[in-house]
């Protein structure tokens, strides 16, 4: 159990700097690690319209959580473990399940941030009329090109060659979820996050109930049988391949790059030229906010929740892609090279589990 209570020199004088938005946790091997406090928040006070009661974020196996702990930066492997430091080189060059072991390595409690806690920092970015920007065109911001992160080839922000990732933190406070120098640093661009708690398996959206991703040993596997889909008629989980849940369509045939835009359905075609097809497959996207719905379909408050569907406007232009062969997992936040389409509410299901990049990372959390 990392030392949460007994304040030492290092955690005193983050808390003090940041009015007590950050702190500093250790790990199983005593490593500190820059975290977030991020207090429970109810549906209601955030959007009416998503329903009432806890947000699902703060809900594990059944027991409702007063705050989470967020990594304040993309992680760092260090000794094994995944930990939020300032000042470094995010990892990267990893793929999923090497994320999750380098998290968990934390000990109890630690874990990779999940979809559902990154849907609930981009809900209160949007309830509170603040989305961050960051590292998404070459080491400045798209947006505003005067707002620059230190990159860690030392080029100079804007250069399209090298690489064109930014120290943790380096950014300005536009670049933090709540535009203050305590605030979650880097949720748009610089590097995509493994988000686990939700995929696509041969287009059909599945998910981990609540925040259950977010335990120490649930089983996160390709095979797992704890994945469930969403019933589109009433938002019910259901098993995997049952009739009438939510997928996404709107992939065509081909080995051409990217083709046309997804839509949230509750049928999907696999089409012939994706068969086999795990990179450079045609693959579907566009802007999340105007993501098209099949004509009739009911879109379950969950969906919004969970971003699977947008939960209102104002999201910008914030992407989304996916890719309805096999099995794929949610890559959220964008990257360095990305521009407008990177954002709290970018989502990217076009990638395996097995997919190693400079341009994904991961990012720590924990709970109590």
């Amino acid at each position: 159990m990392p030392t949460i209570l007994i304040k030492d020199d290092l955690r005193r004088s983050v808390e003090a700097a940041t009015g007590g938005q950050m702190t500093v946790l250790y790990t199983a091997t005593k490593q500190p690690t820059y975290m977030n406090v991020f207090y429970r928040q109810n549906l209601e006070d955030i959007d009416p319209e998503l329903g009432t009661g806890v947000d699902p974020a703060f809900i594990v196996n059944g027991v409702e959580k007063s705050e989470l702990f967020i990594g304040a930066y993309p992680g760092i492997v260090k000794n094994g473990e995944l930990i939020s430091l300032p000042g470094v080189d995010p990892a990267a060059s990893r793929n999923f399940d090497s994320f999750l072991t380098a998290a968990r390595a934390c000990g109890p409690g630690f874990h990779l941030v999940t979809n559902a806690e990154w849907m609930a920092i981009a809900r209160w970015c949007r309830k509170n009329g603040f989305m961050p920007r960051g590292n998404s065109y070459y080491g400045r911001s798209s947006d505003v090109p005067l707002e620059t992160g230190r990159r860690v080839d030392g080029a100079a922000a804007g250069t399209t060659t090298g690489t064109p990732r930014t120290l943790t933190g380096s950014g300005p406070m536009a670049w933090r979820h709540n535009n203050t120098a305590g605030g979650i640093s880097d949720l748009c661009g610089n590097v995509l996050e493994w988000a686990p708690g939700y995929r696509l398996m041969d287009g059909e959206v599945q998910i981990i109930p609540n925040n259950d991703a977010a335990a120490h040993t649930i089983d996160l596997s390709r095979t797992s049988t704890l994945w469930k889909a969403i019933r589109a008629s009433d938002g019910a989980l259901v098993a995997p391949g049952t009739a009438g849940t939510l997928k996404y369509d709107g992939i065509v045939a081909g080995n051409t790059g990217q083709h046309g835009a997804p839509r949230l359905s509750d049928t999907v075609t696999i089409r012939h030229g994706d068969a086999g097809q795990d990179s450079g497959a045609g693959y579907a996207s566009g802007s999340f906010e105007s993501l098209s719905v099949k004509e009739g379909l009911n879109v379950p408050n969950i969906a919004r929740i969970l971003g699977i569907a947008p939960p209102g406007a104002g999201l910008g232009s914030d992407g989304i892609w996916v890719r309805n062969f096999g099995e794929r997992l949610l890559l959220a936040g964008g990257y360095y090279s990305l521009g407008s389409s990177a954002g709290v509410f970018a989502r990217n299901l076009s990638s395996a589990r097995s997919n190693v990049s400079g341009a994904v990372g991961a990012r720590p959390a924990f709970f109590l």
